[in-house]
């Protein structure tokens, strides 16, 4: 099968010409051919931080639930993500890990990222504080028998966090900071112990100042670590994601931090026990506290191309970047060899087709 595509982004750098896809991988890039003109093939979307989606919130989803938020994210581009756990109690959190699919024939779940228990209690944001604990191993090796945890965010300046970290990277598990007040020098010290990574750079975390860099300012001037960040312009003001993007360009992931109300209808929703209200396009819980987004990465990668990112980085943002953070190489990329896993977009940015391992998707 032939892709026609204009030109397709392989490994960061825009190849004019056709895709073929034999067998569900990417056989050749290049080929000539004038049908595509004007549609770019791109790799398809790595999303780090999805609370839900579609009218789904996945600290309550069941297979079908996972299936319907699956479909949804696919009409984004969206082909690999971590369905997100915000702070709850431990057995809501131990059955809503229990219900996360093993194989899904949608977008592929690459495990979940928690997010949470283990917050600042004065960074919680609207995570629920009947939830948040101290560190403690025993409950965390818990957590992490209890399903397949990829990524966890945690707040690097409790005392014992360190040691949580430690067990993270035994178990193979991405440690993030975030939800956290630490200063520089604590987050310095979890980035030397194996943190790589932030959880939506800025919000509930210390604020950045000139003589008080606190975490956003260490994570920023480190090449060892990356960015994660919301790019909808609520979260961050657009002056302020240029600033982000200056400082790190190159190692910023943008998430979506979706919610159930993302790409859904009018209605009410929540994130875990939390009631959300959305108006003009920002989500907040009852206090008026931003509560997640209804961005997709599509517009996210709209966003940053808006402000003067090229659109080859700005894309590279939201999949080669974040597939980083996991340690994958089989995702966020578009080359020979790989899966194809491919968006196609129009001259206007707007998602066309969606292919999983090959096979096409429809989009509405």
């Amino acid at each position: 099968m032939r892709l026609e595509v204009g030109a397709a982004l392989v490994d960061g750098r825009f190849v004019p010409g056709q895709v073929e896809i034999v067998d569900g991988r990417i056989t050749r890039c290049g080929l000539s051919g004038t049908n595509g003109r004007g549609t770019i093939a791109v790799p398809g979307f790595v999303d780090l931080q999805v609370n839900g989606f579609g009218g789904v919130d996945f600290l309550d989803a069941d297979a079908d639930g996972y299936r319907r938020a699956g479909d949804a994210l696919l009409e984004t581009g969206v082909t690999s993500f971590l369905p997100t756990l915000i702070t709850a109690p431990v057995d809501e959190l131990d059955a809503a890990l229990a219900e996360v699919p093993l194989d899904s024939e949608g977008p592929r779940i690459l495990g979940v990222h928690l997010e949470g228990p283990f917050l600042a209690l004065e960074r919680l944001g609207t995570h629920p504080p009947l939830g948040r604990r101290d560190p403690d191993l025993v409950l965390l090796a818990r957590l992490l028998d209890a399903g397949p945890v990829r990524m966890m965010t945690l707040a690097p300046e409790l005392p014992g966090a360190l040691a949580l970290i430690d067990m993270l990277r035994a178990r193979g598990v991405v440690a993030s900071c975030g939800h956290s007040d630490a200063t520089a020098e604590q987050a310095d010290a979890a980035f030397d112990r194996g943190a790589r990574t932030v959880t939506h750079v800025f919000n509930a975390m210390r604020p950045l100042s000139h003589r008080d860099p606190g975490i956003v300012g260490a994570a920023l001037v480190r090449d060892d670590v990356i960015v994660q960040m919301i790019g909808d312009g609520v979260h961050l003001a657009p002056a302020t994601i240029s600033l982000v993007w200056r400082a790190a360009a190159g190692r910023i992931a943008l998430v979506s931090d979706a919610v159930a109300a993302a790409s859904a209808l009018d209605g009410s929703y929540s994130l875990g026990s939390v009631e959300l209200s959305v108006k003009d396009g920002a989500v907040r819980g009852p206090q008026g506290m931003l509560a997640g987004s209804v961005q997709t990465l599509i517009e996210a990668v709209r966003n940053l191309a808006s402000l003067g990112v090229p659109l080859e980085e700005a894309v590279d943002a939201a999949t080669a970047v974040p597939a980083r953070v996991l340690g994958l190489r089989d995702a966020g990329r578009l080359d020979v060899g790989l899966p194809a896993d491919v968006v196609v977009l129009d001259d206007n940015l707007e998602v066309e087709r969606v292919f999983v391992r090959g096979e096409a998707h429809v989009v509405a």
